[in-house]
């Protein structure tokens, strides 16, 4: 290319990564050549400089400046993907739901859904065993943990996955985790809204934890309702349902308000710690999603827990079947009042429960 070129995104692109709209319009671009681009401003959407991440928008004009021959990229033509028959089957024996445009598997805890820094093994590259003859490659819509497992919604397509993209930007989801906790939140059930920033920990790792008044402006507001299913002596079993979605916000925001996710040692430290015969693993688990589909419609799943939760659900005698809907109130609008003298006995999610510094909830 030897000039500046202006480009539409189109409607079956919309909800797609610029760096995957790259990749899909030049795929002899590599990702490192396409980040020095967008930091040097030569890559612009509608005349703004944006992140590799931006989702592209119906009708946004993206500059594409004049880009080095081919031969100085990567090969035009992206080799053809391969998995083993192996981890063909695995993939697919994941699979609890599918059809034309969404799949939906049951992640199992320990799978990086992405691949990075040693790690090889990951959903993303093994979706290509999900491929129909003559099909277009899955993608990921959106993330889980590597040590969560559970719902993970995956689009059989370009056309779904903008649509999925979108339904999860506007927040078109109702999603519900299972957690284990050390310690019993009081009150039993509530609405933690504390905003989550990242830092650097003692090991020098970057981390997100609750931010107080003072780092207000570096923030992300974070909410997240909790529900206590049962107990069991100082363990609880949470309903945990997300109102925002910001990195390993359950995990903060439990460990926040003084019950740590069990097996959780990075936000949880010393009290997240397993003991008797509990397994050290991380109990939190994508239980069930409501997404608007593709198509217009809803679609609803649920995961069955993995082994490691449900050897603690029955170590426990709690009810791994379950399914009632915790937050099926605090979904729902209130009702108009007839009489403004009368008063309403406030929901549990009404009020908002802000962490303090040093403050411990638990008992």
């Amino acid at each position: 290319m030897t000039s500046v070129v202006q480009r539409y995104v189109k409607t079956d692109e919309e909800g797609i990564r610029l760096d995957r709209w790259f990749q899909r319009h030049y795929p002899q671009l590599t990702h490192g050549a396409l980040e020095k681009l967008l930091r040097t401003g030569q890559v612009r959407v509608d005349g703004a400089r944006v992140k590799a991440s931006h989702r592209v928008t119906k009708g946004e004009v993206i500059r594409v400046p004049p880009l080095p021959a081919a031969s100085a990229q990567r090969p035009a033509e992206k080799p053809q993907e391969k998995v083993t028959a192996k981890d063909r089957a695995f993939i697919r024996s994941l699979v609890i739901h599918r059809d034309r445009d969404v799949i939906v598997l049951n992640k199992p805890a320990g799978l990086a859904v992405q691949g990075g820094t040693k790690t090889e093994r990951h959903v993303d590259g093994l979706l290509p065993g999900l491929v129909e003859e003559g099909g277009e490659r899955p993608r990921l819509v959106h993330r889980l943990d590597r040590d969560t497992s559970g719902v993970l919604v995956i689009a059989a397509n370009a056309r779904a996955a903008a649509a999925l993209a979108q339904a999860f930007r506007a927040r078109d989801t109702r999603k519900t985790y299972w957690a284990l906790t050390n310690g019993i939140p009081i009150p039993r059930a509530g609405r933690i809204d504390a905003a989550l920033i990242k830092r650097a920990a003692e090991d020098g790792r970057e981390r997100v934890r609750v931010a107080f008044e003072d780092e207000d402006e570096d923030a992300k507001s974070a909410v997240t309702l909790f529900q206590t299913m049962e107990q069991a002596t100082t363990m609880a079993w949470l309903a945990l349902m997300p109102l925002t979605g910001r990195t390993h916000q359950l995990r903060a925001h439990c460990a926040a308000i003084g019950t740590p996710i069990v097996g959780d040692a990075k936000y949880g430290g010393v009290p997240a710690r397993t003991h008797g015969e509990v397994p050290n693993r991380l109990m939190l688990h994508a239980r069930a999603l409501r997404i608007r589909h593709p198509d217009g419609t809803w679609l609803e799943v649920s995961a069955p827990l993995p082994p490691h939760m449900q050897k603690v659900w029955s170590m426990f005698g709690f009810d791994e079947n379950d399914r009632r809907d915790p937050f099926a109130d605090a979904t729902k609008p209130p009702k108009p009042r007839e009489d403004p003298k009368t008063r309403r006995a406030p929901k549990p999610y009404d009020k908002k429960f802000k962490p303090r510094r040093g403050g411990d909830r638990a008992r």
